[in-house]
């Protein structure tokens, strides 16, 4: 059997060679604690949940979210090696055991209804509007009716400063991937997905933009 190519993804920071400055970059562009604990916050790791985190990138805020529960059951997808070798390496400085999954870009390596919760963090800015749709569509297939997804990502920018500063990330990660987050239409692509109590729950301003957060949830008769 061949095994498919992925699908071409933009990097972490838009290039390739930049992958290994992500956290750095991080740390000086944004609020870092404030914006992964209030994540983990919405998330609300729960004893026995079974959680997926897509595009876990460096595994930062895997590491906080079992911190917070280590009774919850975690796994990370991702499409990017580079980032996986970078988790699998603060994993074992942190003693940290959590799965990593890579996949190919289009089907999630998982059957239906089988995570209590699914969140994402700054991935979803570097998907076109067919690929939003296609993930939100993967994860309402692999959460399990009453399942919860929280998104945080690059939102409609609060203030016309936070718009210009955006730029930036437009520049780096292009400006046809981002344009919808800059719309504010994470929320209506999530209830174009089947997602139902979709709704923007908070924002952190940082120097490059406005991170929003959304959450839904899937319905207890959901398509799958």
């Amino acid at each position: 059997m061949v095994k498919k190519k992925n699908k071409e993804f933009i990097p972490a920071l838009g290039y390739d060679w930049l992958t290994k400055f992500y956290d750095f970059t991080i740390s000086v562009t944004m609020p870092e604690k404030k914006f992964r604990n209030k994540l983990i916050d919405l998330l609300n790791p729960q004893d026995g949940e079974q959680i997926l985190e897509f595009g876990f990138g460096t595994g930062q805020n895997l590491i906080i979210a079992n911190d917070r529960n280590r009774n919850t059951s975690y796994t990370g997808l991702d499409i990017d090696p580079k980032v996986k070798y970078i988790a699998e390496k603060k994993f074992a400085e942190n003693e940290v055991d959590i799965k990593l999954d890579l996949y190919g870009g289009d089907v999630f390596p998982y059957p239906d209804r089988t995570y209590d919760k699914v969140f994402s963090s700054l991935v979803f800015h570097q998907l076109d509007k067919n690929t939003k749709i296609s993930c939100l569509n993967e994860i309402n297939r692999v959460l399990k009716p009453d399942g919860e997804l929280v998104i945080g990502d690059w939102g409609k920018p609060k203030s016309k400063l936070m718009r210009f500063m955006f730029y930036a990330v437009q520049i780096l990660d292009g400006f046809a991937t981002t344009a919808d987050n800059v719309k504010g239409l994470i929320p209506d692509l999530m209830l174009w997905a089947g997602f139902e109590d979709v709704a923007e729950v908070g924002h952190v301003n940082t120097k490059i933009g406005s991170y929003c957060y959304y959450q839904g949830k899937k319905p207890s008769t959901g398509k799958v």
